[in-house]
């Protein structure tokens, strides 16, 4: 089953975290990440707002952590980490 990495982002140094999310993008790609949403607009119903909303479809939970834990996501992150404060987690979807 495919998995979906959710991210909630609010960024703190956009210069930094411009780099992050152009060597993110490589990782991503890498593991076979598709990007569903990044950004734009979006309506918080419920728990704290971050205004940065990410999506992104990996062919497995196992391809998604797989990703997470690459020494090239690693590097990108190292660029977010004090340039943001994020929520992300690892959701696997339901059979198609």
């Amino acid at each position: 089953m495919s998995a979906l990495w959710i991210a909630h982002v609010t960024v703190t140094d956009d210069a930094a975290y411009a780099e992050y999310a152009k060597r993110a993008t490589v990782a991503i790609a890498d593991h076979g990440g598709i990007f569903l949403a990044r950004g734009g607009a979006f309506e918080q119903l419920e728990g704290e707002p971050r205004p940065r909303n990410v999506v992104v479809r990996f062919p497995s939970l196992d391809t998604a952590r797989a990703c997470y834990n690459s020494a090239a996501y690693q590097e990108a992150l190292g660029f977010a980490k004090g340039a943001s404060v994020r929520d992300l987690v690892i959701v696997e979807e339901l059979t198609r």
